[in-house]
């Protein structure tokens, strides 16, 4: 049987101040794309990846580079930064981005397919918890940019409406790790948790000097006052070190600590693949989602065409590693499971609650509004441990 073979774009930061996580989602990517090859179905597909180091000029241009030389699918953006500087490019000259992230929402794009968690599926979920389970007092520390402002945003009216409180928040820029001023500002609050959204290096020096300062004043601060985040993953922890690698939390519809099977077969290929890391990761995970769905899109299609394709996912069933995934019709964006983690000394993720079953993607929180309480519909989650 012919195979028709497309030329897909993958566009990832692979060195900069969030390469661990963006070369994570590379592997992701390209243990994807060899399973397809080797799958002797009717498609090949031929990775073109291009790196942009974190610089936002640079999306743009190899947007344009890789449109311009007749790719019409791109897998790629980390940050929501680079993600609005491209969807520009995208509709101007009719490709689809596969957005491979979690991210905060209130986006819409004929030009965008959302394979990593909106809203409703880490940042709600992670509100209930600690508003049930630690407290209702937070501090707000992120990165100065899209990401963190309107994570902050969320999580501050959902927790208003449980009764909570937000005493500050901070903002650093992209890569800044003097976090001596902030980390003073926290432990003079004492606030009952930090809900955490820098990232990479920022996010490193932060957990480190954080978990140093407690100590240096007696304070148990995975106990006293615990960070939760909606981005650290497991090719972080090393990045942390071992003297603050433990007792963090994480909401995400991915760890690679789940016991299944297509979980199982999922790690063992990829570490067979990678040998030399990073390892495996929720962003990791949506990035191998984002090609398996791609590649029976076309399979489907007969045709790259943009739109066509785009039609043709919401088709799509896929038995993925976190369970059952599918891209909703109506947002395109996708169905997932909410969890919520703790990071242990040895690198990984304890899952301490979990969705029975995937949630429906909710971007514009039409359906579970944080602004009012009773419109609140976040996913029930079962006790796994306590």
């Amino acid at each position: 049987m012919a195979r028709t073979t497309y030329r897909i774009g993958v566009m990832l930061s692979t060195t900069g101040s969030y390469s661990v996580v963006a070369r994570s989602m590379l592997n992701g990517a390209l243990l994807a794309f060899r399973e397809i090859n080797a799958s002797g179905g009717d498609i090949a597909l031929e990775p073109v990846v291009v790196n942009p180091s974190g610089d936002l000029a640079s999306y743009r241009s190899l947007s344009l580079e890789l449109l311009g030389s007749g790719v019409r699918h791109v897998v790629g953006c980390y940050t929501s930064s680079s993600r609005k500087e491209v969807i520009p490019c995208f509709e101007k000259l009719d490709g689809l981005l596969w957005y491979p992230s979690h991210y905060e929402g209130f986006e819409s794009s004929d030009n965008v397919i959302y394979t990593g968690a909106a809203p409703n599926q880490h940042v709600l979920p992670l509100v209930d918890y600690l508003a049930s389970r630690l407290g209702s007092r937070a501090f707000c520390v992120g990165s100065n940019y899209i990401w963190a402002w309107e994570n902050n945003r969320i999580f501050r009216e959902a927790l208003t409406a449980r009764g909570g409180t937000v005493l500050a928040e901070r903002y650093l820029s992209v890569g800044d790790t003097e976090v001596d001023q902030v980390i003073a500002a926290i432990i003079d609050q004492r606030p009952d948790f930090v809900f955490n959204n820098l990232i990479g290096t920022s996010a490193y020096a932060f957990f480190r000097a954080f978990r140093a300062a407690c100590r240096a004043r007696g304070i148990d601060q995975a106990a006293e006052i615990p960070v939760a985040s909606c981005t650290l993953s497991e090719p972080e922890l090393p990045e942390i070190g071992p003297d603050a690698i433990d007792g963090h939390l994480s909401s995400s519809v991915y760890f690679s600590s789940l016991n299944s099977a297509e979980n199982g077969a999922f790690i063992r290929a990829y570490t067979t693949s990678f040998p030399d890391g990073p390892v495996s990761s929720a962003d990791a995970e949506a990035s191998y989602i984002a090609v398996k769905l791609l590649g029976a899109a076309l399979s489907q299609a007969g045709t790259d065409d943009a739109r066509t394709v785009r039609a043709a996912v919401a088709d799509q069933r896929l038995h993925a590693p976190q369970g059952e995934v599918r891209i909703d019709r109506q947002t395109f964006h996708a169905w997932l499971t909410p969890r919520i983690g703790r990071s242990t000394a040895s690198g990984q993720f304890e899952v301490l609650l979990e969705s029975r079953e995937p949630i429906a993607p909710d971007p514009y929180l039409v359906q579970s509004s944080p602004r009012f309480a009773s419109a609140m519909r976040s996913p029930h989650l079962k006790v796994v441990q306590s």
